[in-house]
């Protein structure tokens, strides 16, 4: 597909899920992209931590790919730059807040010289081949949010990130109803807009009332230590803890590596400025408990964040007593309750007292809900509405609710969807390659490549290995030796590995001996016309013996060792 006289949307990521957010438009024969994000991965990525877009489809047209725009500096729209955005060959461009945390992030990789990163002011704009950008500040749960207008010979697309309405933010200065809706009096071809909350009836609310919130919960404390988990992007959520610290006569203690890059960052490019000085541990060490309101990150249950190790006393600087509570300053993203809870029950066990969003005003969202979005279609009036940044669920709920908001023309896409949006849009094209990487250790793969698929079936059943040792006639020498892991066998072990022996030595008499040097192997039964038959043997003996011990089946490998 190569883009004619056309406007052309066509996202890579973020469409029926919420994280990992790409995003192209093209137009006149060029691409641009918004956003490069990625998302974590879920018990179904075995070992991995990291999972990213598959960019196949644009890496083979990367000859027309313009550069890459990126809204906001949460880690589902910046975080697959450091290990995708360098073999893409492209410019990123960012404002200054979001353009100092890739910036570090290309560091830590080692590929600041690889990767051109231009910095745009709030507010500013761009021209990349046929397509106009311009910053428009929204508030959100980060610094520096913003959505963009995009300009193109046939019509202007809205593209509006993430972003609330916040009639009290605290940092930065979002764009005002009357600049919104001057953008609609100019006219929209098309908006292209976040689903996230769409099924909240109410605004999500301002980050003032947050501030009042957790000064009301805090201030009477007078005993205990006070730790408050939160996302650690959330620089405004920090100048708020910042200010409570200070009015509760606490002082301030940050315990998270994210924590302090996201506030290194922030103070670099003109925020927190009113931040009071955060102490280091070996000072909180001396404090009265009473005096100290600690801010770490791990609101997610991240097993390998500060509050999981604080949870289960491996932090080395800090050990919760009963008295203390941990306040939880976030939303529970879906598909982590289990990790949250687990984290939640060993504080509970430890006679930590945990307080959340449901039992005191303590976090507001940085997604809009129904009034908000009611109010921004109001104010832009597009012609066609494409939900995105959502499940399926939120995506068609949002489609549905646009029509209701007047909107008269809607498209929900899937992650491929190829959708012309003008002329005569929206259409859709057709589908083109999506689909997801892994960062398995140092190395990217398939999320639904061979690697991740046996080690699956490792984790659900187990492995054996069997070594055999045949002589020059293919006559068995010595006994099988047999190992397991991950085989549900405990007390009997010894029984069962004995038990699996006797079954790969009757195989190796019973198979007509090994083929003998020099001599071509039968080939196995259904193998396709190749391998040795004893292999084969073998494992169907040794797995049959594990499936009637464990109800089983184990990967097995087994290796014939030649002798003489």
């Amino acid at each position: 597909m190569k883009p004619g006289n056309e406007l052309i949307f066509l996202p890579l990521g973020g469409s029926g899920e919420i994280g990992m957010n790409v995003n192209l438009y093209g137009c006149n024969g060029k691409w641009v992209m918004v956003d490069l994000g990625m998302t974590f991965a879920d018990p179904s990525y075995p070992g991995v931590e990291l999972v990213l877009p598959d960019l196949a489809f644009i890496e083979e047209r990367r000859r027309d790919l313009l550069g890459i725009v990126l809204t906001h500096g949460h880690e589902d729209h910046i975080g697959a730059i450091p290990y995708l955005a360098a073999d893409l060959g492209v410019p990123l461009y960012a404002t200054p807040f979001t353009a100092g945390l890739i910036a570090k992030k290309l560091k830590e990789e080692g590929i600041e010289r690889e990767v051109e990163l231009n910095i745009v002011p709030m507010g500013g704009s761009l021209q990349l081949g046929p397509f106009g950008f311009r910053y428009v500040a929204v508030a959100h749960s980060i610094l520096e949010g913003n959505a963009l207008i995009i300009d193109t010979p046939y019509g202007r697309v809205f593209h509006t990130g993430d972003w609330k309405l916040d009639d009290g933010p605290l940092l930065g200065t979002p764009a005002s109803a009357e600049e919104l809706t001057a953008i609609g009096d100019s006219g929209v071809l098309a908006m292209v807009g976040d689903s996230t909350n769409v099924f909240n009836t109410e605004a999500s609310g301002s980050e003032s009332d947050v501030r009042a919130g957790l000064l009301q919960l805090i201030k009477p404390r007078r005993k205990g230590r006070v730790v408050v988990t939160t996302f650690a992007s959330n620089a405004a959520r920090i100048a708020t803890l910042g200010h409570v610290a200070k009015e509760t006569g606490r002082h301030l203690v940050l315990a998270g590596r994210s924590m302090d890059r996201i506030t290194e960052v922030a103070k670099a490019t003109g925020y927190l400025k009113d931040l009071p000085p955060v102490i280091s541990w070996d000072q909180a060490s001396g404090m009265a408990p009473e005096k100290l309101l600690i801010l770490c990150t791990g609101a997610q249950g991240e097993p390998a964040a500060a509050l999981s190790r604080i949870a289960d006393g491996s932090h080395p600087a800090l050990r919760l007593e009963p008295g203390d509570m941990v306040v939880y300053s976030s939303k529970q993203i879906p598909g982590n309750e289990l990790s949250i809870g687990r984290v939640q029950n060993m504080l509970a066990t430890r006679g930590i007292e945990v307080v959340t969003e449901r039992q005191a005003h303590v976090h507001v969202s940085g997604h809009p809900g129904r009034p908000e979005l009611e109010a921004m279609y109001e104010w832009i009036r597009p012609e066609i509405a494409i939900p995105v940044h959502g499940e399926r669920r939120h995506m068609e709920e949002h489609a549905r609710f646009a029509r209701e908001c007047g909107v008269k023309k809607t498209m929900v896409p899937i992650n491929g969807s190829a959708i012309r949006l003008a002329p005569n849009g929206p259409h859709l094209l057709g589908h083109e390659k999506a689909g997801r990487l892994v960062l398995d250790g140092d190395v990217i793969l398939p999320a639904d490549g061979g690697t991740m698929a046996e080690r699956r079936r490792l984790l659900a059943n187990g492995l054996m290995a069997v070594a055999v040792a045949v002589d020059r006639e293919g006559r068995l020498v010595g006994q099988p030796v047999v190992n397991a892991q991950g085989v549900p066998v405990e007390a009997d072990k010894e029984a069962f590995l004995q038990e699996c022996a006797e079954a790969a030595a009757k195989a190796v008499s019973g198979s007509g001996r090994a083929a003998p040097r020099g001599r071509k192997p039968k080939p196995a039964e259904g193998g396709g016309g190749g391998g040795d038959r004893l292999v084969d043997d073998i494992r169907v003996a040794v797995r049959r013996v594990a499936r009637e011990w464990t109800g089983k089946k184990p990967v097995t490998e087994v290796q014939i060792v030649r002798l003489g």
